[in-house]
């Protein structure tokens, strides 16, 4: 019999969402509010919770302006809360990634990670970090093993190929880590797949190598509930440690290319598909064990995602 699922929860506790404004950040605030925690929402200067109106209506939310690069509005947003789960959203001035977003992006988590530091009642943080931070080598595909949380992205292989994503995901990830291991910061990460969101679009800087990450077995998605869901399952139980992959769906059939290109791109014509194509499958070559295992006792939307490997 697993063991009962073992919770820091408190009902009711405060806890600090950034940034909310993203996809990902509401529906973090979203299912907070619905666990019962009292939210913090903190949102750059021009951004904008995406709640349905019984929620935005709250008492247990409140909404802060707070911009990772301003160290005190950070404080004044983790005042009185317990924990921190950080999703970086690209400034409004420079929402692209380029070669440049790697400083920007460490420079926010630095700031971030400090404040969580410099933040008596914080006991845990929970960091936003991707699949790309973990799957691009230089002996990838020579690899004996699947891909799993050991595996980082190299720097040097990024910047050759400018996967800015993947080279901004890594660094800002490694910063935290060695900030939160100087400081004694409680703090555990989720690499997401590629977010299924309502705004996503071929542009999402993810999907730089996507045709590589299919041939490889490592283009996954992740539907935004339970994304949601494996965040607070990892702020909650008192076991969680280190990093986590988090995703629930492996694309490795063309059929599953060709249904998340039209998706992507529903106005571009479909690709020519050859003869036996479709009957093609892709070896999976990353897992999500360790996340699933955590999940299993989860009372959330749902429970473990449906890929295991």
């Amino acid at each position: 019999m697993a063991p009962p699922f073992s919770h820091t929860n408190d009902p009711g506790a405060a806890v600090c969402v950034m940034d909310a404004s993203g996809c990902l950040g509401s529906s973090l605030v979203e299912s907070l509010l619905r666990h019962g925690y009292s939210v913090h929402a903190a949102v750059q200067t021009q951004g904008e919770l995406k709640l349905s109106n019984d929620l935005r209506e709250a008492e247990q939310l409140k909404v802060f302006r707070a911009d990772p690069f301003d160290y005190q509005s950070i404080v004044d947003a983790l005042k009185g809360c317990s924990g921190m789960f950080y999703a970086f959203e690209p400034p409004e001035d420079q929402p692209a990634y380029d070669e440049y977003m790697a400083d920007v992006e460490v420079m926010a988590a630095h700031n971030v990670l400090e404040a969580c530091a410099q933040t008596d009642t914080i006991d845990k943080v929970v960091f936003t970090s991707s699949v790309t931070a973990v799957i691009w080598l230089d002996d990838r595909k020579s690899l004996e093993s699947d891909f799993n949380e050991t595996h980082w992205s190299n720097a040097g292989f990024c910047r050759k190929y400018k996967l800015w994503h993947a080279l901004s995901k890594s660094l800002a990830e490694k910063a935290a880590w060695a900030l939160a291991m100087d400081r004694g910061v409680n703090m555990v990460s989720i690499n997401g797949g590629l977010p299924m969101s309502p705004d996503l679009t071929i542009e999402n800087p993810f999907l730089k190598g996507a045709a590589e990450m299919y041939e490889d077995g490592v283009l996954v998605t992740v539907d935004l509930e339970f994304l949601a869901d494996a965040h607070v399952c990892v702020y909650e139980d008192v076991s969680a440690y280190g990093r986590y992959l988090c995703f629930d769906r492996v694309i490795n059939t063309s059929e599953e290319a060709l249904r998340l290109a039209r998706m992507l791109a529903p106005s571009s014509p479909p690709p020519l598909q050859g003869e036996g194509q479709d009957m093609k499958m892709i070896q999976q070559r990353i897992n999500n064990k360790k996340l699933n295992k955590l999940m299993v006792n989860f009372e959330g939307d749902r429970t473990t995602a449906e890929v295991d490997k």
